[in-house]
């Protein structure tokens, strides 16, 4: 008990009998205090006392679905920001594969009484997954955010980047270098978001009086390893410009033109999807559609702490522009 009182105070910069008087629900400690106290207990590991228990932490469940994409690392770092300015602390939960699941971490938190859970790109995003823990969060009335897709029957708030005009504004800046065999990577068939943009895509190609064949489209787990050999599926079919769904996978791409003896951008063009760190600093300059990061991290903060404070919030997905950067991955279309 000593112990864990000084290891308390420590995190708070409180005396050990403040954090006393908190844990013994005596008077004279101010709200602010008193929370601090409640939240260091959480984030060190320890039990509340049992009077309370009841409450909800000042702890947010924030559940990434891996760290080596660099995207998921700034939106963490975004998220984590403006709920600090809120005296909200995030808790960090990544999956591994054949590590802890997305359901066992939603139990985790549970446990740890949290105030509400920020998901980005998780299982929601699949419709062939699982869904049952986010009902059960749904049940207890845990205010929840999801980022790039939506959850069918569950009215959480969910903020997006456009899938749609993000495809829409690659595909026409390869259609007007004179591109007119592009191809598409994509995520797994059950991926929202890799569903709208295939949508997009084939509108766009309608849109131009063509049509976009199936043999133009691969589909990926989201590494390099998996755009390159979707992409070298895809040159062997006659490509000349690839929109991938991912930087990572566009990265994939460009490795697969050059083990094929194609020079990128003259003989092949590539646009990526997120804009994520460094992507200005590869061989070729990565062409890629912007996701507006900053603005849908703090727009998902907002969702929760209004959720958290007992407000109403909007209902439907909440969609943010992205924006095309063209740098050195694409050029004229070679002619043959």
């Amino acid at each position: 008990m000593t112990r864990r009182l000084a290891q308390v105070a420590k995190k708070v910069g409180v005396s050990e009998a403040t954090v006393s008087r908190v844990l013994n629900g005596k008077p004279g400690v101010s709200e602010t205090t008193r929370q601090s106290v409640l939240t260091a207990l959480d984030v060190l590991g320890y039990e509340r006392p049992t009077q309370l228990r009841g409450e909800r932490a000042r702890l947010v469940g924030l559940v990434l679905p891996e760290l080596q994409n660099p995207i998921f690392p700034l939106l963490a770092e975004v998220i984590g920001g403006a709920l600090a300015q809120q005296g909200l602390t995030p808790v960090l939960c990544t999956q591994t594969k054949g590590g802890v699941s997305e359901a066992d971490y939603v139990d985790l938190l549970l446990q740890q009484h949290v105030s509400g859970v920020v998901f980005a790109g998780g299982l929601f995003a699949q419709a062939d997954a699982p869904h049952d823990h986010y009902r059960q969060l749904a049940e207890r009335s845990i205010p929840v955010v999801l980022i790039n897709a939506p959850v069918e029957d569950l009215d959480f708030p969910c903020v997006s980047c456009d899938d749609a005009v993000a495809v829409e504004q690659a595909w026409r800046h390869l259609s007007l270098l004179g591109h007119e065999r592009i191809g598409l990577v994509l995520g797994p068939r059950d991926h929202m978001p890799s569903r709208r943009k295939l949508a997009a895509a084939r509108a766009a190609a309608e849109a131009a009086g063509a049509a976009l064949p199936d043999e133009r489209v691969e589909r990926s787990m989201f590494s390099l390893e998996g755009g390159q050999a979707a992409t070298s599926r895809l040159l062997e079919r006659g490509v000349t410009g690839i929109i991938c769904a991912s930087d990572p996978l566009a990265l994939g791409a460009i490795r697969a033109a050059r083990r094929r003896g194609l020079a990128v951008p003259e003989q092949v063009s590539v646009v990526g999807f997120d804009d994520s760190a460094f992507m200005n600093c590869t061989e070729p300059p990565l062409s890629t559609v912007r996701q507006p990061i900053e603005a849908m991290g703090r727009a998902a903060v907002d969702l929760l702490c209004t959720q958290i404070q007992g407000g109403e919030v909007p209902p439907g997905e909440l969609l943010f522009e992205p924006e095309l950067v063209v740098r050195g991955s694409t050029a004229q279309a070679p002619r043959d």
